[in-house]
């Protein structure tokens, strides 16, 4: 039972116990290489994956959602613009992320178990759909009428070749962990902060959404997929602070309750 309380991150008093820190560190290491090679296992479903990009553009389009080259325009109107979303798919969701993990670890142990575990599970989730639903992103759409703003202006994440890249699997579009990180993000800081203003984390989710989009590496399906598998691991996974009810105590078979003031 002590060892449950320790990894829930409450002690007996009610206060936060902080994980080990090696131990956590193993973790998510370890979350981060499953996520890595976990993508490039799915890798080698080309062809898959186009028909199924196909399938993806006509549904968006069926059910009147505004083109993603509409928010690519926004970006092109000028080359610094789209260089920073470039920068920012880039270099901010690992980082972000990350700094996110660490300062739940120094000031809420509690909460930061809570995302750890949320983060887990979304990404387990994203990896199994990426095997059962490979997807060419859309800058690789040629009815989408889109540019690959990163091989373009710079600066890229893969390599020239998607077939042969080494480093990523440019094939799994489907779920967008770039946004359902950052959701957490915001979700995470919003439930262990007590500004007023903590709604404005939501402007990291917003602001990669129109990064992932812009920079045709994703469909809107890509984020509305992660949104829904962050909701159901949201609710598989316990929120801090929230007290689980006790059964009752039975009493012994063969006794009573005692009358008001007697004793045994």
């Amino acid at each position: 039972m002590a060892a449950r309380i320790r990894e829930s991150g409450e002690g007996d008093d009610g206060e936060t116990v902080r994980p080990p820190l090696l131990r956590e560190l193993a973790l998510v290491t370890a979350l981060f290489l499953v996520y890595k090679f976990g993508r490039l296992f799915a890798n080698g479903h080309e062809t898959r994956a186009f028909r199924n990009a196909d399938r993806v553009w006509d549904a968006e389009r069926a059910i009147h959602l505004p083109s993603e080259e509409s928010i690519q325009q926004l970006l092109l109107h000028g080359e610094p613009l789209v260089r920073a979303a470039n920068t920012y798919y880039a270099a901010v969701h690992f980082p972000a992320t990350l700094a996110f993990l660490v300062w739940l670890y120094l000031r809420r142990p509690a909460h930061y178990v809570w995302s750890r575990r949320v983060l887990a599970l979304l990404t387990a989730a994203a990896l199994a759909l990426h095997l059962l639903m490979p997807l060419a992103p859309p800058r690789m759409l040629a009815a989408g009428g889109l540019v690959d703003t990163a091989r373009i202006y710079g600066p890229s994440v893969y390599g020239a070749t998607p077939e042969t890249d080494s480093m990523a699997n440019q094939f799994a579009a489907m779920p967008s962990l770039h946004f359902g990180w950052a959701l957490m993000v915001a979700i995470g800081l919003i439930a262990a902060t007590r500004s007023r203003l903590r709604v404005l984390w939501l402007l990291h989710p917003l602001l990669t959404l129109l990064v992932i989009v812009g920079t045709a590496n994703h469909y809107w399906f890509d984020a509305l997929a992660a949104a829904a598998l962050l909701g159901l691991a949201l609710l598989a996974v316990r929120t801090p602070g929230r007290r689980t009810t006790s059964p009752p105590v039975p009493r012994t078979l063969g006794t009573a309750p005692l009358p008001v003031g007697a004793h045994r």
